[in-house]
């Protein structure tokens, strides 16, 4: 009720059009759509084989992480100008479903893991809300579920357990929103790489992170996680994570930094196993938040750029920039502001036509917007 009353004060003192369309932008989600209950968070994007665009979210009761999240889908027939009907992927009752990271496999199935917490229990205690327990089958453990589809995201399959598969036994939850990947290079081409964070319980009240990846070799049948990533000498906790694979095939992991103000990243050489300790990428500035990443393979036979989105503010979720690699991450060459404003989570995927689509939360949460843009764009923006 608090967030509701303060969520109609803070409407009054907005200008009248605050949902209105940025130029180029189509609004996918919005606080009150499907009901006034409603908002919208955590954008998760891919491209199907046929050119679907699927646009993945949290449906909340209230804006808080704990709030009955549900599971949908829009999907756009016509790379983003219209959006399909609302379709609710899952709904665990009160229970809160988060972080969803889908990924579109060679053979076209759309693999989507999710997580689920008890009614009552998250990643930390807050208020009413108790903090979860390690373990598996107790009233206070988290899971984690899989669900596929094999018709362009049309239907989906029945939700599948895979808690024990990539959450260790000592870990109280994980995940990591956005997108996987599946390697098209080297000796482990095929894989399908999830990216991860996990979570341990300290405390009651005092919890600390890791990074990781779960992989499959055999289209999402069976998983196996990395090891943790190892932080000596690192300021600050890395948290949500997404990754993109290098030229060579090798794995770069780039993640959100919980307690500084630059992105920490890693690369792993041997398919996911075994990751470099993570250093502070000081090219990918930004407050604690999650942020896209994406591979993007040029027509002309080069070797690829890698693409990174975030709010390049160290002091808010403000300023969302794209910045542009074209030397496999080592440096961010390029970058070009591409919303001044609030920006907070997104996704990007690489379109039919070649160009990027971008799904990102905007106006203070209140919107999940869509739009395109060309790597001949950020090229022309600010080079660093």
């Amino acid at each position: 009720m608090r967030i509701t009353k303060l969520f109609i004060v803070w409407m009054l003192l907005m200008p009248a059009n605050i949902f209105s369309q940025a130029s180029g932008d189509t609004i996918v989600y919005h606080h009150g759509m499907g009901g006034s209950q409603y908002d919208y968070r955590i954008p998760s994007l891919v491209t199907t084989q046929k050119g679907t665009l699927l646009a993945f979210a949290e449906r909340r009761v209230g804006l808080g992480d704990h709030a009955q999240n549900d599971i949908v889908l829009r999907r756009s027939l016509d790379g983003g100008k219209t959006w399909d009907p609302i379709q609710v992927i899952a709904d665990y009752g009160k229970n809160s479903l988060n972080d969803p990271v889908a990924v579109v496999l060679n053979n076209g199935r759309i693999l989507l893991i999710f997580q689920e917490f008890p009614y009552g229990i998250h990643s930390r205690s807050n208020g009413w809300i108790q903090i979860a327990d390690e373990g598996y089958d107790g009233p206070r453990n988290t899971h984690s579920w899989l669900v596929y589809s094999d018709n362009d995201g049309v239907t989906w399959s029945r939700p599948r357990d895979i808690t024990h598969l990539i959450r260790p036994h000592d870990m109280i939850a994980v995940g990591s929103p956005g997108i996987g990947i599946q390697l098209k290079h080297g000796k482990y081409k095929g894989r399908v790489i999830i990216p991860l964070y996990f979570t341990q319980k300290i405390t009651d009240d005092i919890r600390g992170w890791t990074n990781g990846v779960a992989w499959s070799d055999d289209n999402g049948v069976s998983w196996k996680i990395s090891n943790d990533i190892h932080r000596e000498g690192m300021t600050g906790y890395g948290n949500e994570a997404q990754v993109a694979e290098l030229s060579d095939g090798s794995i770069l992991l780039v993640a959100r930094n919980q307690g500084g103000d630059h992105r920490q990243v890693s690369v792993s050489r041997d398919g996911g196993r075994i990751w470099s300790n993570m250093k502070v990428d000081t090219g990918l500035p930004g407050i604690a938040c999650q942020g896209s990443l994406l591979r993007y393979e040029e027509k002309d036979g080069g070797e690829g750029l890698i693409l990174q989105a975030s709010p390049a503010n160290t002091k808010a979720r403000d300023h969302g920039v794209v910045r542009m690699s074209d030397d496999d991450g080592k440096t961010w060459k390029y970058a070009r502001t591409i919303v001044p404003g609030f920006f907070a989570y997104s996704c990007m995927t690489v379109l039919p036509g070649g160009e990027i689509g971008l799904l990102y939360e905007a106006d203070r949460y209140q919107t999940i917007r869509f739009r395109k843009f060309t790597t001949d764009w950020v090229k022309a923006g600010d080079k660093e």
